[in-house]
């Protein structure tokens, strides 16, 4: 998602043909009903005004109350060109709000300057992650091909949609209006922004940005005005989702799928090198050019777990691991065609330690895990549990239930729902006035394939394996978002 001003501008790599035999013919026609988990690409046409969701299971807690805002694509398809790579369809701001046990939905797309013109010509042709776009795409900086479609910050009365290549796009917490790009200093003005920012005890925020070898490292205070941002030099050029950190340190995973060459799509400027190990960056906040590389094993990831350390100074995070860039590469185009076999194997849930002495060691949980998430009362600080979604296989992609996962004891406590139900992320609710790391609800929407329509569930924290207490449906689908916040 990611791309420099110059690379944004390069225009597409030409396309091959190919040869169609009637082998190939049959094959195609054989492809061309659409997969039962096709609903999570599905294209949404327009906005969704807000409505009631129906409780169809459990009671709702009372003290409950707060609003679920979440982000991700929902427009891929046009007549005149579509996005080819589920990462790169317009960004969908979701909200779900709860109050009183009852819960009404809204969603709006952000207004972005990629989405006006290409909805101005009816096609996509803008490059991105994995789409190439074409010479009609209007760019003339970074933020005409932003789509804000990856993550959400709370600001106050607004909600920052995150992408990775440029700044946060703004819009009104209240009904989801797009209000224009932030620009934290006048001189930083359009440089990236990533999706996954941590968060201090002290309210205040840490971020990251990308540009090739290089990264500005971002630091906000807690009302979201910026403190201070440097830009640090990073001893390979690797592709990065996601940082996590400790109250001391920030943690920079950088897996050996490097930047090779200049071209676009996005990801194709990435070559995949397993020989080159995978390599931890452990930087100190109070001075970034204060700094210690750890070596492991090879993996690949998306993202990363909440990091702590003790007194001693090791260093403990998760992260949802895979063996390669299969999916990123190739299984979210067939996400976006909607029929096909994803390729590659999940990724599994695994804890890495960095030792004071310079070692690392990582250990699998051997649990298949994407989206790992903690109470946000520890973010940076001791913690044992693990939220994250379960359940998928290598025939079928995306998730069908939801698991807790404690590093002290080794269990498991899961729920699946079938295939028939595409679980997405879910976050930590702190219940009022508790302190328990458990004591929480952990809030997830889903997508009910049989039903057709978006469904909203609250589990316990401490008894995943019960299934949901609560559940809600809507009467629309929405496809499936990447990730989201909860504003209490």
């Amino acid at each position: 998602m990611l791309a420099s001003r110059r690379n944004f501008l390069m225009g597409a790599a030409a396309l091959s043909a190919a040869v169609i035999t009637p082998e190939t013919v049959r094959a195609m026609a054989a492809q061309q009903v659409a997969a039962d988990w096709a609903l999570a690409t599905a294209d949404l046409e327009a906005d969704v005004a807000p409505r009631a969701l129906r409780l169809i299971h459990g009671r709702a807690p009372a003290d409950l109350t707060g609003t679920l805002f979440r982000n991700g694509p929902a427009k891929f398809r046009r007549p005149g060109g579509s996005a080819t790579h589920w990462f790169d369809g317009d960004g969908l701001m979701r909200a779900f709000r709860i109050r009183d046990g009852q819960v009404t939905l809204d969603a709006r797309f952000a207004d972005t300057p990629k989405r006006r013109w290409e909805s101005e010509i009816n096609a996509v042709v803008t490059a991105g992650f994995g789409t190439a776009g074409d010479d009609r795409a209007r760019v003339g900086s970074v933020e005409d091909a932003n789509a804000a479609n990856t993550a959400v910050m709370v600001a106050g009365d607004a909600v920052w949609a995150l992408w990775e290549g440029g700044a946060p796009l703004a819009l009104a917490a209240s009904d989801l209006s797009t209000q224009g790009f932030v620009t934290l200093r006048d001189d930083l003005k359009g440089m990236p922004f990533q999706a996954h920012p941590r968060y201090d005890p002290d309210g205040t925020i840490w971020n990251i940005g990308l540009n090739g070898g290089r990264a500005v490292v971002w630091h906000l205070n807690a009302d979201r005005s910026l403190q201070a941002a440097e830009v640090i030099a990073l001893p390979r050029a690797s592709y990065m989702h996601d940082f996590t950190a400790t109250a001391r340190h920030l943690i920079l995973v950088l897996q050996p799928w490097v930047f090779d060459h200049s071209g676009m799509p996005y990801a194709a400027q990435f070559a995949w090198k397993p020989e080159l190990g995978t390599q931890v960056l452990v930087i100190d906040k109070a001075d970034l050019s204060r700094r210690r590389i750890y070596e492991l094993p090879t993996f690949s990831y998306f993202h990363l777990g909440d990091a702590w350390e003790d007194a001693s100074g090791t260093i403990r995070f998760d992260v949802a691991a895979g063996k390669d860039v299969a999916f990123a590469v190739e299984g979210a185009r067939v996400l976006v065609e909607q029929r096909g076999t994803v390729p590659g194997d999940p990724a599994v849930l695994a804890l890495i330690t960095l030792h004071p002495d310079g070692r690392a060691d990582m250990v699998s949980s051997g649990v298949i895990a994407e989206f790992p998430r903690s109470d946000p009362r520890r973010a940076g600080q001791s913690r044992r549990l693990t939220v994250h979604v379960a359940g998928e296989t290598g025939g079928r992609p995306l998730a069908t239930g939801l698991a807790v996962h404690d590093w002290e004891t080794g269990r498991s406590d899961a729920f699946d729902f079938g295939d028939r139900v595409i679980i997405e992320e879910a976050v930590f609710v702190p219940r009022p006035g508790r302190s328990g790391e458990a004591e929480a609800w952990l809030i997830a929407p889903s997508i009910n394939l049989a039903e057709g329509v978006t469904e909203l569930h609250a589990f316990d924290a401490g008894r995943v394996a019960d299934g949901p207490i609560a559940s809600w449906r809507a009467d629309v689908a929405l496809p499936a978002g990447f990730h989201g916040v909860w504003a209490g």
